[in-house]
């Protein structure tokens, strides 16, 4: 990868499911910002044709108050505009919050404390059923209508249907995101847990090449390696800062389950293993530890559980937002200086302008971590061009860590594998693989009593009696 030799004047991205909160608004934003975006056209797709003209409006709004080159389109049918499209972003969600609900609170009932329910445990397991099928529906229209796109996926399980993706569509270009990693903010955190900036304010281009991380593993699992300024070792430096802060991070803060006790419990996993955990609010559940499951009780209490009812305030208030820019309530000339870039479109910038800055991106590790398989899904720092991804060099994933690893790979491998193939007794491995189940018997009940409750979501083949 020598060099860019592709380059688009006018990119199209398509997005499908515009209504995704967490991605639109700010996509948008990235859309209008970027000289290099902003003469091309977005695209927005979504199946709630109400939600979806919000956003087409918003849209619109924001190009016209701008006075940029943006074309602006909508629609509830992806066929009808996929049509030349350069990128193709999945960050749809049916009716997760929901459903999520329901997974950590079964789960819960078992003895599995997951605090997001979207990646690991039953619920991983149980997004992926629910999503997984329409995305490679997506990406069968994607290979007849615009073949050589590039198709980002957004969507949680990250490497389940980033792998999934790979191995099922390999003729599509693919990779996956998750937004902890978006750079170069990642680093700014890090250089202020290690005292080189006071805050982000003071980050340089300067400090950017003399500081040097190296993070990898699997999407949510992945643990900060290495940490040097000016050859320094700053590591042990960044772990202090979270022992330090992990004395008041709960007072006056964000306590939603996720948030509680990042900072506590990665300074644990960094005692114990000697790396620190980069995405703590999801990797406390890919670990026993906070389960609730010893005999003594530790200093650090079990996992709180995905609060379904917050989550939904939390939605309504984004919604309310977008409704007080459409009335007007809040002017529209506020709208750039409300939101900021957003992972994906950032990364769709620099592959068009081929500005040649790396990010973090989920896909096949190629040697990048050189004692796991080539075929290994990770999250690792790229090169990313129009013309391809390659992982930057990582080295050796340290052991005890490196085992842990594999048996998430492994728990995402067979859950993809059971969702294609619809087969219920690798589902039924999928869930006994995973790192949170400990019963037999209540790991088949999980199962029975969440397809039960998910069955006006879940494939209708899963009910059939011929199943596998």
């Amino acid at each position: 990868m020598e060099g860019i030799s592709i380059t688009i004047q006018k990119p199209k991205v398509v997005v499908l499911g515009a209504g995704s909160l967490f991605f639109g608004r700010q996509c948008i934003w990235q859309m209008v910002h970027s000289k290099h975006l902003n003469k091309g056209t977005l695209v927005l797709v979504d199946t709630n044709e109400e939600r979806l003209n919000k956003l087409v409006n918003l849209a619109q709004m924001v190009v016209d108050a701008n006075q940029v080159d943006l074309k602006i389109e909508g629609s509830v049918d992806r066929k009808l505009v996929l049509q030349d499209a350069d990128f193709v972003v999945l960050s749809f969600a049916k009716d997760t919050v929901k459903y999520r609900g329901i997974d950590c609170e079964i789960s819960e009932k078992y003895g599995i404390r997951m605090c997001s329910g979207d990646t690991i445990g039953p619920g991983g397991v149980f997004r992926a059923m629910r999503e997984l099928p329409m995305i490679l529906e997506c990406a069968k229209d994607i290979e007849e209508i615009c073949p050589e796109a590039w198709v980002i996926n957004y969507i949680n399980p990250s490497t389940v249907n980033g792998m999934a993706l790979k191995r099922y569509a390999p003729n599509l270009k693919t990779f996956a995101l998750c937004d902890s990693h978006h750079m170069p903010h990642k680093k700014m955190i890090y250089a202020e847990r290690a005292g080189i900036i006071n805050d982000k304010s003071e980050y340089s281009e300067e400090i950017d090449r003399k500081f040097n991380l190296r993070i990898a593993g699997v999407n949510h699992f992945t643990w900060l390696l290495k940490a040097e300024y000016e050859g320094k070792d700053v590591l042990p430096t960044i772990a202090e800062s979270l022992n330090r802060s992990a004395e008041t991070e709960t007072v006056g803060g964000d306590t939603g389950a996720k948030a509680l006790y990042n900072d506590a419990i990665s300074y644990q996993l960094y005692d114990i293993f000697g790396y620190v955990p980069t995405c703590t609010a999801h990797t406390k559940e890919y670990v026993p530890y906070w389960q609730g499951l010893g005999k003594l009780e530790d200093t650090i209490p079990p996992l709180s559980i995905w609060e379904t009812e917050d989550r939904y305030k939390r939605h309504d208030e984004m919604w309310r937002q977008i409704d007080s820019f459409l009335s007007g309530e809040t002017p529209i000339s506020e709208y750039m200086n409300t939101f900021g870039p957003d992972h994906a479109t950032d990364i769709i910038e620099n592959m068009v302008g081929g500005l040649g800055k790396p990010f973090y991106i989920n896909t096949l590790n190629q040697g990048a971590v050189t004692n796991m398989n080539d075929d290994s899904f990770l999250e690792l720092l790229c090169e990313v061009t129009m013309d391809g991804v390659k992982p930057l060099p990582v080295g050796e994933m340290p052991r005890g860590i490196r085992g842990m690893q594999e048996l998430v790979l492994d728990t995402h491998e067979l859950t993809a594998e059971a969702v294609v193939e619809r087969d219920r007794k690798k589902l039924r491995r999928a869930i006994l693989t995973d790192p949170l189940v400990n019963s037999i018997a209540d790991a088949d009940q999980i199962i029975e009593e969440l397809l039960e409750l998910e069955k006006d979501i879940i494939p209708e083949h899963w009910y059939a009696k011929d199943l596998i």
